[in-house]
């Protein structure tokens, strides 16, 4: 499967938390314990199949992602936090792309404005949470 999201990852569904419209799914990564919660129509969870124990995809975009320098004893409403470490950056014009290696092991790509990475000094090394709102996660199924 080929996709302009940079972020890809595979679970599987942990629950199910059904609304009149909108459900909340809860997953976790193959690859670690790492959970992550997305939020989708129901009309989503029904013709996906979604179940506990359903193998899925999570996709996130790049530009979907919010870095934190710590939390600092604030609370976010972003369901997703994700705490790691940059990899890399890449400066570009006007967009970086920032590399992190998340504490379970995955890696996750970051698309910043310049002008923030610059304030935030981020650089190689730094720790850092990602963020990501249960909005911005997409979910797929293999057929």
């Amino acid at each position: 499967m080929k996709t302009s999201a940079r972020n890809y990852f595979e679970g599987a569904v942990l629950c199910i938390n059904h609304g009149a419209v909108n459900d909340e799914v809860e997953i976790v990564l193959d690859s670690s314990n790492t959970r992550m919660t997305a939020i989708i129509t129901s009309n989503s969870t029904k013709s996906l199949g979604l179940e506990p124990g359903k193998k899925v995809i999570a996709l996130i975009k790049a530009q979907w992602v919010i870095l934190v320098d710590g939390l600092d004893g604030i609370r976010y409403s972003a369901r997703n936090q994700l705490p790691g470490t940059v990899v890399s950056v890449k400066k570009g014009v006007v967009n970086a792309e920032v590399n992190m290696r998340l504490d379970g092991g995955e890696s996750m790509t970051i698309g910043v404005i310049e002008s923030s990475l610059n304030s935030m000094g981020i650089e190689a090394g730094m720790r850092l949470v990602a963020m990501v709102k249960a909005s911005h996660v997409i979910l797929g199924v293999k057929q």
